[in-house]
């Protein structure tokens, strides 16, 4: 859902209550998303169980949601996952700094898919964030999208994470993880 005709800022933003709704700022714009359902929350676990030991090894940390990113007093958003290198102080990027961000994930709901897909991707690929991935659940896919592409990656049954060049991929069974999380 999104609030109309009021330019938010992230004060305003941030004086929200504390509701159990996602509240994220694009470009000004109020986005409200419902708490998460169920399967949403399967897929975003399952994921993470996949990524977070590769990504460990590799020296990047990964984290799920609820976390903030902010791009700009004007974009704050709260992805599903997101990864980055990992520093010694362990503290999350600066975000001016947004090239940093390796892997940024957003797991579809029918309330979010519009926004997803297209406002949020914008944001990320506008930032450069190396990989954004959207979770498709319904259609079982996940989709790749990387700075400069028109056309996502589309992987139904397998694909490889790279995040680190010269390091062996992380293979991952697409197909799997779907079962997995529809608990098939």
């Amino acid at each position: 859902m999104v609030m109309p005709a009021t330019q938010w800022s992230l004060e305003m933003l941030h004086a929200l209550p504390d509701d159990g709704n996602r509240y994220e700022l694009i470009d000004g714009e109020l986005f409200v998303t419902p708490s998460p359902t169920e399967e949403h929350q399967h897929a975003s676990a399952e994921l993470f169980l996949l990524l977070a030991p590769y990504a460990k090894a590799v020296g990047l940390v990964v984290l799920y949601a609820p976390f903030d990113i902010r791009f700009s007093q004007q974009r704050e958003v709260q992805p599903d996952l997101v990864a980055w290198p990992l520093q010694h102080d362990r503290k999350a990027p600066s975000f001016l700094e947004p090239a940093r961000l390796t892997l940024v994930v957003e797991i579809l709901s029918p309330s979010t898919a519009r926004v997803d897909r297209h406002r949020k991707r914008m944001v990320y690929q506008s930032h450069e964030v190396s990989e954004y991935w959207i979770v498709d659940s319904a259609n079982r896919v996940i989709e790749r999208w990387r700075p400069n592409d028109a056309e996502p990656d589309v992987f139904p049954e397998s694909m490889l994470w790279q995040p680190v060049a010269g390091v062996e991929p992380l293979p991952i069974d697409v197909a799997a993880y779907f079962r997995e999380v529809h608990g098939e």
